[in-house]
């Protein structure tokens, strides 16, 4: 299963990729808040949260593309419901099929960001509340070739305000020792970056990025693992903090209603 695991996907079980792992666990343990009934999460990834939110809902539905692990996760969860496929569509549900979806760090992944969304409130009941997640393109530190686009706090909103009537947009951020860690890693990124004096970056298409990308993102993780190893491995979910200060979060915490 370890050989699913890139940067973009991080892993809780890699030492240097806790900062990022712990950044993408906080929003499963916050939706407990929000979420209830029949849940549907689109892009479940290896399922990092389900245990997070199975105690606030009465039934948990996934759908992803990575077979394998769907293929594990049924074995794990054998009283949920696992799908493999492409998204969007959400063509194997009903409309008005779920109370509650959550989707965290896919959308910037969608080409067609207007039918993924547009697919959520389809499959929601009336009155249901979808979660989203997503990076803060302010906050990244570079391109990410994984990710067809980033989106600020208002480009979002007005996004979601298309499909939704009732759209409110939080942030996660980090706390002093969060920060420490992304101030770290962008000076070491930026350092990185000074030999793109082409910006290539910007240029070159994603897929013959991605090699190099994985490359230096896993040497920097681990130069800051080596660096100051109690940092990176001292960050918990709760160094990470729901805020309404969107714009200066380092993810988008979107909740939207049908």
């Amino acid at each position: 299963m370890a050989s699913v695991y890139t940067t973009e996907i991080t892993s809780e079980s890699i030492p240097s990729d806790n900062p990022i792992h712990q950044r993408l666990l906080r929003p499963y343990i916050l939706a407990p808040k929000y979420i209830k009934g029949e849940l549907l999460e689109v892009g479940c990834g290896e399922g990092r949260g389900i245990d997070s939110v199975l105690p606030a809902i009465t039934s948990y539905t996934a759908i992803d593309k990575i077979a394998p692990v769907i293929d594990k996760l049924r074995q794990k969860y054998p009283y949920s419901r696992f799908l493999s496929g492409n998204i969007p569509p959400l063509s194997a549900f009903a409309d008005h099929s779920f109370d509650s979806v959550v989707s965290f760090q896919v959308i910037e992944h969608i080409q067609d960001d207007r039918l993924f969304l547009k697919e959520i409130h389809r499959v929601l009941k009336p009155g249901g509340i979808a979660i989203l997640t997503t990076p803060n393109r302010p906050y990244s530190l570079s391109r990410n070739p994984w990710h067809i686009r980033e989106y600020t706090a208002q480009e979002l909103t007005n996004l979601a305000k298309t499909f939704f009537g009732h759209v409110t947009m939080h942030g996660i951020a980090g706390n002093a020792k969060v920060m420490e860690y992304y101030a770290l890693n962008k000076k070491s990124v930026d350092k990185l970056m000074r030999w793109d004096v082409f910006n290539l970056q910007h240029k070159l298409p994603a897929s013959i990025l991605r090699i190099p990308y994985e490359f230096m993102n896993r040497l920097n993780r681990n130069k800051l693992k080596g660096s100051d190893d109690q940092l990176v491995m001292s960050i918990t979910q709760e160094d990470y903090i729901l805020t309404e200060d969107a714009p200066h979060s380092l993810d988008l915490f979107l909740i939207v209603q049908k």
